[in-house]
């Protein structure tokens, strides 16, 4: 039911680039720049004039690396790795977070769209499955302007869009026709946990609407014969100390409102990172307990999800 000839596969990006409408995606997506509406934020500020907010990125995008990850999901890494390119920069502001220097302090080079579509076809050439953009939400206009540098120098992977689901909705309608698998967080269910912890009191909301759009445009996980994901999406959750994230309301949404066969990694490798030693967050300055890690697993049987993936199971028991 969820497996795909690799005969019959085409990444989405090569109809819509052979159609010609590619292109006029790129307008589209420098035009948002001007007067900046790339995320939920809506800066409003000139970006193709340099100016900045709550990301810190200008005209073009910051990346901090480009490499072959072996730490995915078993179904994005396979035998030889997924090609992810990290950018620098984020639209949330996660006390927790554990790229601090990247996402906070914008360690990384700006790259024009020639040499972003460099990056991706350099992980195509060292054999990566696919092509994982890591924190895109406010880069979506670069990457729509890099992919026809890339698609006429050969580019056929499958493109991830691994999001923390902070997302406006004229980013994901730019991505309907590109993006192949879209791999969210689903980071809050309550709203002032979101505004403490990363400072974004409609991240509920906002995730939910973006979640849905996404599974609107790419359905459930399919993998091909050899269990690489090929299309849709994958949903990521990470486990909190005393349940602050709402687990059991996010799965139970997640099976509701999307599909009880949506791919779900329950993360449980949380730990203490960025500003969680400052007094105001003591409450999640430690490690994820078994039994939290245990209670998150029954909230999926209780959901009644029925792809958990496989890792997490091993990892909870690890934990006890």
């Amino acid at each position: 039911m969820f497996e795909l000839s690799r005969t019959t596969f085409e990444p989405a990006y090569l109809g819509l680039y052979a159609s010609g409408m590619l292109r006029e995606r790129v307008e589209q997506a420098i035009a948002q720049l001007a007067s900046c509406r790339v995320c939920p934020r809506n800066c409003r500020v000139n970006r193709l004039e340099d100016k900045f907010a709550v990301c810190k990125t200008g005209r073009y995008a910051v990346t901090s690396s480009h490499f072959p990850h072996f730490g995915e999901e078993d179904c994005l890494r396979g035998k030889r790795g997924s090609g992810t390119i990290f950018f620098s920069g984020c639209n949330l502001r996660c006390v927790f977070c554990q790229n601090y220097d990247i996402s906070w302090e914008l360690r990384g080079r700006p790259v024009r769209p020639e040499q972003l579509a460099g990056m991706m076809l350099d992980l195509q050439g060292q054999g990566c499955h696919n092509i994982n953009f890591v924190t895109p939400e406010h880069v979506v206009p670069q990457i729509v302007e890099a992919l026809p540098f890339a698609i006429e120098r050969g580019l056929k992977l499958p493109l991830i869009y691994n999001t923390s689901g902070y997302d406006s909705m004229e980013s994901l309608q730019l991505l309907d026709g590109l993006v192949d698998i879209y791999m969210p967080d689903f980071k809050w269910w309550d709203r002032e946990a979101a505004r403490k912890y990363s400072k974004a009191p409609d991240y509920p909301e906002v995730a939910r609407r973006s979640l849905k759009e996404m599974h609107r445009q790419v359905g459930d996980l399919v993998l091909d014969e050899e269990g690489l994901a090929k299309r849709g999406l994958l949903v990521r959750h990470l486990v909190m100390p005393g349940g602050i994230a709402g687990t059991r309301n996010v799965l139970k949404w997640i099976a509701r409102e999307l599909s009880p066969d949506t791919y779900v990694n329950l993360m449980a490798q949380y730990y203490p990172a960025g500003k969680v030693n400052q007094r105001e967050y003591a409450e999640i300055n430690r490690r994820i307990r078994a039994e939290e890690f245990e209670q998150a697993l029954d909230d999926v049987r209780r959901a009644g999800l029925k792809r958990l993936d496989s890792r997490q199971i091993l990892r909870g028991a690890e934990l006890s």
